[in-house]
């Protein structure tokens, strides 16, 4: 390296650091250990650190194999590397000899400091499970009510702090989220989870998801209507804010305009609308993913269990066993010890009780299909797999009884569709939250008939929707309202927003 020159003196230039040496580095157990020492010293706003103070911090939690020695020469290789600096330490020094021994003070240096928070957020990613934050949409709903509710001329601050907790919370949300529904996957395909630990929390991660997607459905309908009712002209006042304040605090030495510190914030609010607003059917929010997710893990955890039941019960696998015949067949040593267990494996020696349509043939059962005649397979057999069974044909079954039970059923049946087509089907638009109570077949007709309506459109959007039964029967017509709706059925209550629907009965239109 060429060195530089200074007047009376030759210095070389210091070298370039390198502050995650020291992670795949000889005795980077104890390299991490110190550094540690001085990240939990620097929370506690202790700069400076002696070689014994870290050899103490060292012996406090519980890590005495490490020598005082060991600790000055890893101080001293991570000064090497750029992760700490040491200045000479002269508080102590009473003698002559004392000032010319060395005495140093290590503290932490701006490289040393960013790579062990790297390394902190990059265990911190590694080892998070993750969770569905209901409390977090709760904290949304509450931040964004009290941005909606603020004065004309709101004070900077408040704004400025609640924008921050907002977005810190969907951050966190958006982030935990993801983390659990990919650890969640990795549970479903039975990947770094034991069978037993699966078996056993089950009914509570199925609990945990039914939960949160309650929760979900709730809040996100009322997070998207306080956001539709911000007007752009206030979210921008806001926004405008937030930006002039941060600009207010900036560094002299710092390069971002307030236009770059707008745009930034008006991104964030972007980020935030799209999570809780869909677009259109083609672009669904997060939020509505998110519920997807959630929903389909239920029947897949299930799905999982009896994958897991049937494995307990002891019944075939047909794919393992053919990969641990193939593997059988790949290890035998020779080609006849392959025949021997081809004949072992699918006992092809003792099938000659087959019917044919050819003349039996006089040999044992214990002959060989190598040694025994050649035997014509009838083209039936080859073409069907079935041969014709002998015999006289089976009694016809008497099944009147069963058709007039049958019938009765259907009859009766449908008497109770008519009923409640004739009960709800009033042509006339009524509120979902002025419904009387419904019976149970009321229920499931009402049930089938929103599904068909929130099938062929989004409501969402403030248009109304209009579709009909796959019968073609009963026309529906379906418009979003303001609030929220409760149904009391005989087995309880269903809440969700209000809309207003009408339904008509077709059938009675048509002239006959």
């Amino acid at each position: 390296m060429t060195p530089v020159r200074f007047t009376g003196t030759v210095m070389s230039e210091s070298p370039s650091p390198r502050p995650f040496a020291h992670v795949d580095a000889p005795n980077s157990d104890l390299y991490r250990r110190v550094m540690r020492v001085f990240a939990d010293a620097k929370r506690r706003f202790v700069v400076h650190l002696r070689p014994e103070d870290v050899a103490e911090a060292i012996r406090a939690v519980g890590e005495p194999q490490f020598t005082r020695e060991q600790v000055d020469d890893a101080l001293k290789s991570l000064e090497g590397w750029g992760n700490l600096r040491a200045d000479p330490d002269t508080n102590r020094v009473t003698t002559v000899e004392d000032f010319y021994r060395a005495r140093f003070l290590y503290q932490l240096s701006r490289e040393g400091e960013a790579a062990e928070r790297a390394l902190e957020i990059y265990e911190q990613e590694i080892g998070r499970r993750g969770e569905l934050q209901a409390v977090a949409l709760e904290d949304i709903r509450v931040r964004l009510h009290a941005l909606r509710d603020l004065p004309d001329h709101p004070d900077p601050a408040v704004v400025h702090n609640l924008l921050l907790e907002l977005i810190g919370r969907l951050d966190s949300l958006a982030a935990n989220a993801s983390a659990f529904m990919g650890s969640l996957q990795r549970t479903i395909d039975l990947h770094e989870v034991e069978e037993e630990a699966f078996l056993a929390y089950k009914d509570r991660l199925i609990a945990y998801l039914e939960r949160f997607v309650s929760e979900l459905v709730v809040k996100h309908f009322e997070i998207a209507g306080t956001l539709k009712a911000l007007a752009t002209e206030r979210v921008t006042l806001l926004l405008t804010l937030a930006a002039e304040r941060e600009a207010a605090d900036a560094s002299p030495d710092d390069e971002t305009t307030f236009g770059q510190r707008l745009e930034e914030w008006r991104h964030r609010w972007s980020g935030l609308g799209s999570w809780f607003s869909s677009g259109d059917r083609m672009h669904p929010s997060q939020a509505d993913l998110l519920r997807s997710r959630a929903r389909k893990a239920i029947p897949d955890l299930l799905a999982t269990v009896s994958v897991l039941q049937e494995r307990r019960a002891g019944l075939s696998n047909r794919s393992a066993d053919f990969r641990t015949l193939a593997r059988w067949f790949a290890e035998t040593p020779t080609d006849e010890d392959a025949h021997r267990l081809w004949r072992t494996a699918f006992g092809l020696a003792t099938s000659r009780h087959l019917g044919m349509d050819a003349e039996p043939v006089e040999v044992t059962a214990a002959t060989s299909w190598l040694d025994a005649p050649t035997v014509e397979v009838s083209a039936r057999l080859r073409a069907s797999g079935s041969y014709q069974r002998r015999g006289g044909p089976s009694k016809v079954v008497d099944r009147t009884e069963a058709r007039l039970a049958l019938e009765h059923q259907i009859a009766a049946e449908r008497e109770q569709t008519e009923k409640a087509k004739a009960s709800l089907a009033t042509g006339r638009p009524v509120l979902l939250s002025e419904l009387k109570e419904l019976d149970r077949q009321e229920f499931r007709l009402f049930l089938r008939l929103l599904g068909d309506a929130l099938a062929a459109g989004d409501p969402g959007q403030g248009g109304a929707v209009t579709t009909r039964t796959s019968d073609g029967s009963i026309e529906i017509t379906l418009t979003p309202k303001d609030g929220l709706a409760e149904i009391h059925t005989e087995d309880g209550v269903l809440r969700g927003p209000d809309h207003e629907i009408t339904i008509v009965d077709v059938m009675q239109r048509v002239p006959r």
